[in-house]
């Protein structure tokens, strides 16, 4: 009964392997109708019989016809992955959602969006937002070619990509190019890895760029659980 009353359900209408590690997932239902939806919003997927979830950004909601997309990135053993890569056409999930995660009320061009891997969903809603068009996309990435492939699969083939290396000295690259936009009057979404989000917001700042020009939102943490 608790579930009923907190959850909506939906039925997976398609499942498509973009890569090893990247599925791209449809749902319907009647529940996802008549839903106010802003891009930067997340939903919480029920896992198993009990009350644990794992949070995705959806990429885009349909809410005349009840329909939501959802991009998974299913790396390590963890229960969202098994989720993802078990899910079938036909399939049913409960969810919360969508639910407050991260403000992109207001945002005007030129705006820039730091991530990862977890960050490609929010990257697609956020090119649909008509106030932050023309986004420029910047990632972190551990495998620069399946990245590429998933991105150009979503059609953000322009997003640059930065391959991680060891003691995140890739992030030098990322800071100088973000101080130079930073003097256009360029606006920063920071997401993803929580360490990259402080260190690149730090340099912002240092620099005199308002907190006000940058939205932050934690995805991960090595070793942590419960960030969404």
């Amino acid at each position: 009964m608790l579930l009923r009353w907190l959850m909506r359900p939906a039925r997976v209408t398609s499942v498509e392997t973009l890569s090893p590690r990247f599925r791209l997932i449809a749902l319907e239902s009647e529940a996802l109708k008549d839903v106010v939806w802003t891009a930067g919003q997340k939903v919480q997927v029920a896992m198993g019989a009990g009350l644990s979830a794992r949070t995705y950004t959806p990429m885009s909601w349909d809410t005349a016809h009840g329909r939501t997309r959802l991009l998974a990135f299913t790396h390590g053993d963890g229960p969202g992955s098994r989720w993802a890569s078990g899910l079938r056409d036909g399939d049913t999930c409960q969810f919360f959602g969508p639910r407050r995660s991260l403000d992109l009320a207001g945002l005007m061009p030129p705006v820039v969006l730091f991530g990862d891997e977890t960050s490609f969903g929010l990257a697609a809603a956020l090119r649909s937002n008509l106030h932050a068009g023309g986004a420029l996309h910047m990632f972190e990435a551990t495998e620069i070619v399946e990245a590429r492939h998933v991105l150009e699969a979503i059609h953000l083939n322009e997003a640059r990509l930065i391959a991680r290396n060891a003691g995140d000295a890739h992030l030098a690259t990322v800071e100088a190019e973000f101080l130079r936009l930073a003097a256009n009057g360029a606006q920063f979404v920071l997401t993803g890895k929580a360490s990259s989000i402080q260190r690149v917001s730090r340099t912002l700042k240092a620099a005199g760029v308002a907190s006000s020009r940058i939205k932050a939102k934690a995805y991960w943490a090595p070793g942590k659980t419960g960030l969404d």
